[in-house]
């Protein structure tokens, strides 16, 4: 079974327990971007509760392709990014373990939204210990496959891929549990042991 995913920056956990339970995945580059959604953000969770993470992106027409994303780097997104990472998970369990994986994501420029969320994605999958060879659609598929391109969507519940197994969380006895977050969230509080939440 051919399933389609949307690119994303550090998606949530249900988007990398699709990945880790199917051979047959790829990533449509082709879609129309679409706002609010997690092409471009990603959520983590944060002192005050949940925080959205956005990459800003250049100025682009009302349907204007993923691979075609610019990003907009006159704001200094990288800088507050890591910072508010940074903020988030320096008293986790496994920040220090990970940091000099992801750090360079923070400081290096990239002008494509594609290549960035691609880059990241290969890091975390080496992260996790998910065997996945990263796949781009070739041109835009319709419907050849299962698509998940508009049910893994930050107002949605997760997809039936995603068990709420809860795990703890640095500021959980502040906010409580915070379900389906980046999947930074659990890599940062499982460490290795993240990919046995992916199912």
């Amino acid at each position: 079974m051919n399933i389609i995913l949307s690119p994303t920056y550090l998606g949530n956990i249900d988007y990398y327990s699709i990945i880790n339970q199917n051979e047959n995945v790829e990533i449509d580059i082709n879609e129309h971007f679409e706002k609010q959604t997690y092409r471009n953000r990603c959520v983590i969770h944060g002192a005050n509760g949940s925080l959205n993470l956005i990459i800003p992106l250049v100025k682009r027409g009302i349907r204007t392709k993923m691979k075609d994303l610019k990003i907009d780097n006159s704001q200094r997104w990288q800088k507050l990014h890591w910072r508010s990472i940074e903020s988030a998970y320096r008293s986790s369990p496994y920040f220090e373990f990970y940091e000099d994986d992801l750090k360079p994501f923070y400081t290096k420029e990239y002008t494509s939204l594609i290549e960035f969320n691609k880059e990241i994605q290969e890091v975390v999958l080496e992260l996790l210990g998910v065997d996945f060879d990263l796949k781009n659609t070739e041109e835009y598929n319709k419907v050849e496959g299962v698509d998940y391109r508009k049910s893994l969507q930050p107002k949605k519940e997760p997809s039936e891929f995603f068990e709420e197994q809860k795990y703890i969380q640095v500021f959980s006895d502040r906010n409580g549990f915070l379900p389906n977050l980046s999947i930074l969230d659990l890599l940062f509080n499982e460490g290795p042991n993240a990919i046995n939440f992916l199912g």
